[in-house]
């Protein structure tokens, strides 16, 4: 089991240079130019928050010729600035969360030693009684990572068997995730990976990111849709369908 970090503004590849450049090309100027300028911490965020670049993603049709990292992180903040959460380590870790989310084998629960993933949450819990200390820490963000994926991609679906089965509420995800998020955020390894701050805000803002991520659902795309998987947006990834 890896730890997710925020990584996704400095894993571009060259089709997310080449898609910048169509968008953008006006006032970036050349390749070698823009190459400098996402080199540069600054500048690159700066070039990310281009609306021009959020519209680009969401307003064209069929395949996108650009990694899943470029796509999440543009979307995740732009609707994290309209929920005022402002910290662009946040929205790159929750975008880096989606990225790995929609790729089935990015997103398992595997525990060294044990060959079958921990799909649910109660065998999560239950794996924390006799977890050492590192494994324990990186089950406390697995499942953070999970409930917000899960209420905030899949929202109408919990509510529908909420309703209907009697299955765990919206409430049920934000109290797990907000819970596990503080923990990990106060263990010793989330001051060594400078992961305090973004764990702190996760828990404190778990129901605003949540419903931030609602609206990229609503909108944008349905990860785990059988007809249409969250891979066939992109030309250069191909990441595995949620069932």
């Amino acid at each position: 089991m890896k730890m997710i970090q925020p990584n996704c503004r400095v894993q571009f590849t060259a089709q997310d240079v080449e898609f910048i450049l169509e968008v953008l090309g006006t006032k970036l100027g050349t390749a070698d130019c823009l190459i400098k300028l996402l080199a540069d911490e600054e500048s690159r965020d700066l070039i990310l928050d281009d609306e021009a670049l959020f519209h680009a993603l969401l307003e064209r049709r069929g395949c996108l010729r650009v990694s899943s990292r470029l796509y999440f992180y543009v979307l995740v903040r732009h609707v994290f600035k309209r929920s005022d959460i402002s910290d662009r380590e946040v929205a790159d870790y929750v975008a880096e969360v989606l990225a790995a989310f929609a790729e089935a084998r990015r997103s398992q629960c595997i525990i060294a030693g044990q060959i079958n993933p921990l799909d649910y949450f109660f065998e999560m819990i239950s794996a924390l009684q006799t977890a050492d200390d590192r494994t324990s820490f990186l089950l406390r963000m697995h499942i953070g990572n999970h409930s917000l994926f899960l209420s905030g991609v899949f929202p109408d679906r919990i509510r529908f068997r909420a309703e209907v089965r009697g299955f765990p509420d919206l409430k049920y995800y934000e109290q797990l995730g907000r819970t596990h998020y503080r923990i990990a955020g106060e263990h010793r390894l989330a001051q060594r990976y400078h992961m305090e701050a973004v764990l702190k805000t996760l828990s404190e803002r778990f129901q605003t990111t949540r419903r931030a991520l609602n609206d990229i659902s609503d909108r944008l795309f349905s990860i785990g849709d059988p007809d249409y998987p969250v891979h066939n947006l992109f030309g250069s990834d191909k990441g595995g369908s949620f069932s």
